[in-house]
């Protein structure tokens, strides 16, 4: 059939099973919307308040539905107004298709009123990207972006497209999309001995588990292979959910902001198996001396990620999924439970607390009560990202997103919105500071125009915390331009664009909040007045070794033996 390049964009998502478009329209972009116009009833569009605010809910919807995402934009500052959204998702392998607008084929190179070469802009920062120039090759464009975004290691792909394609006419032929498979081609059955010879010599294993585990939906298979060998579980933040964070393996998350006993263990043991974890510096600390008791065991999709930043002895590359169903038939059960005895008591020594008073770590960890640990929760960058972290058990993969690679203030909301509309039966909550919410706060106005039931908390320091961490620990109290004492009321503003929302400034005010902002099915605010000193623990200091993690009792400590 006849149709136009804006028709066949919309036929090829349907093609693909979209129900949901994020997006903001402008003059390049109007066909494509004049034709949504006679599509919406395929199609949920979620006209957000600013293209960033798209782009992270398309993001947030993938994390939470395993699908891709789809963000529209029109050209110039609407495409560019998608960069930081696609960056995020970048870092993070989330599969989102971006579809922007731009000027006609011959206005393209002329600096034309709003023209961008989003392409080029984006090049660094997706997995591919596209310009159309012929209506003819839309739709084929359209299904390799897909394709491209959700095979192999995820992640954003941009198709852009010029206005007069999306007017122009083509022979469109509907194509029934074949599910994507699995990366399996690249398991060689000579990784997977050398890996399993490794493992099985090994008398403190270690299982480490990252964002890949999540994407691959491994839970099941790391669970199995724990359990086999007696091994405990960490974490990165990407990988929250992979492991059950209730179970008695499980040491918690590692690096930075790590727990002692993940820290410890990782450094003691005397083989490391990490399954879907690129070694950020997050995570390692010092790369020198970081797990240099241990053979490092590594399975990965991405070649690319095997010897960047730490040494493997051994690595499988694939789905990882499919390399544990291959490796945890041949892996030798331990019976010792020694070493998993040994890390357990590092767990029970040093537990994380929730401090007295009203804090982030309280909220949290009431959060994760009230809502039986079943909630969606994302988050922003900071101090409320570590304690979102730290404090709320997941056990569930998909249940935590949060800007991990980029750390993106004024990406929860967005994500929030985007993991609510992709799954609608769970309570979602955005967990942010009050920097981050000053950045994002404007798609309030996307909930309350949608009336989409998100619950935003607001952890509210008057201050950036997690800077002003750093500034009382290594920058002598220099606290330059991170006190946030300003006339700003967000419960007003929150009111204003149509959102119910509270201040509290208690652990009982907040319990009573949150109950109602539950019940209340409406998108809701909850500003949390708390002390701006309140610190997060444990750390490692920028350079050091993991094994050198240190609490406020050790801060203490230290300051009374120097007197």
């Amino acid at each position: 059939m006849l149709l136009t390049g804006a028709e066949i964009v919309l036929e090829c998502l349907k093609e693909q099973g979209v129900d949901t478009i994020f997006g903001y329209p402008g003059g390049a972009i109007l066909n494509i919307y004049d034709a949504l116009y006679k599509y919406k009833k395929d199609f949920n569009h979620i006209l957000t308040s600013h293209e960033q605010g798209a782009a992270h809910a398309a993001d947030g919807y993938a994390r939470a539905t395993g699908k891709t995402g789809v963000c529209f934009a029109t050209s110039g500052p609407g495409a560019t107004n998608l960069v930081t959204g696609i960056a995020t998702a970048y870092m993070d392998s989330v599969p989102v298709v971006a579809i922007t607008a731009n000027v006609a084929v011959s206005l393209l190179g002329k600096d034309t009123f709003q023209e961008i070469d989003i392409a080029g802009v984006t090049t660094p920062i997706t997995k591919h990207n596209f310009i159309v120039k012929d209506v003819n090759l839309l739709a084929d464009t359209i299904r390799k972006a897909f394709l491209i975004a959700g095979s192999g290691r995820p992640g954003p792909v941009l198709v852009d497209i010029p206005k007069d394609v999306t007017g122009n006419k083509a022979e469109y032929k509907p194509k029934k999309i074949a599910p994507i498979k699995r990366l399996t081609s690249t398991i060689k059955k000579e990784d997977i001995e050398k890996a399993v010879e490794i493992i099985n010599k090994a008398e403190k294993p270690f299982i480490f588990v990252g964002g890949g585990a999540v994407i691959s939906g491994a839970s099941k298979e790391i669970i199995e292979l724990a359990e086999k060998i007696n091994a405990p579980v960490a974490d990165s933040l990407m990988g929250k959910g992979a492991y059950p964070g209730t179970d008695a393996g499980y040491t918690g998350m590692l690096g930075m902001h790590g727990t002692k006993a993940s820290n410890y263990g990782v450094s003691e043991c005397d083989v490391l198996i990490t399954i879907g974890a690129r070694f950020s510096d997050r995570v390692t600390g010092n790369t020198a001396r970081f797990a240099e008791n241990a053979k490092v065991v590594q399975f990965d999709v991405d070649p690319a990620e095997i010897n960047k930043n730490i040494r493997t002895d051994a690595s499988v590359i694939g789905d990882v999924r499919e390399i544990l169903k291959k490796v945890n038939p041949l892996v030798k059960a331990k019976r010792s439970k020694t070493w998993f005895k040994h890390v357990s008591d590092y767990s029970k020594k040093y537990p994380l607390k929730v401090p007295s008073g009203f804090n982030g770590p309280f909220i949290i960890d009431e959060i994760y009560k009230i809502t039986k640990g079943k909630a969606i929760i994302t988050t922003d960058v900071g101090q409320h990202q570590m304690w979102a972290a730290q404090y709320y058990k997941y056990t569930k993969p998909r249940t935590f997103l949060s800007s991990g690679g980029l750390g993106t203030m004024g990406y929860g909301l967005g994500a929030c919105i985007g993991a609510k509309v992709g799954q609608p039966d769970k309570c979602v909550i955005n967990i942010g500071g009050d920097g981050c919410f000053r950045m994002n706060m404007n798609e309030l106005a996307t909930a309350s125009r949608h009336n989409i039931p998100i619950i935003q908390v607001c952890i509210n320091n008057h201050v950036l915390g997690m800077v002003r961490q750093w500034q009382t620990l290594f920058y002598e109290k220099r606290y330059s331009q991170t006190i946030l004492d300003d006339k700003v009321d967000f419960v007003k503003v929150a009111q204003g664009l149509g959102v119910d929302a509270v201040r509290v400034s208690s652990r009982e005010e907040f319990t009573k909040a949150l109950k109602k902002a539950i019940k209340s099915g409406k998108p809701y605010v909850i500003d949390c007045d708390i002390d701006r000193d309140e610190k997060v623990w444990p750390m490692v200091a920028p350079g050091a070794s993991i094994s050198e993690v240190f609490d406020e009792k050790d801060v203490k400590a230290k300051k009374n033996s120097a007197k």
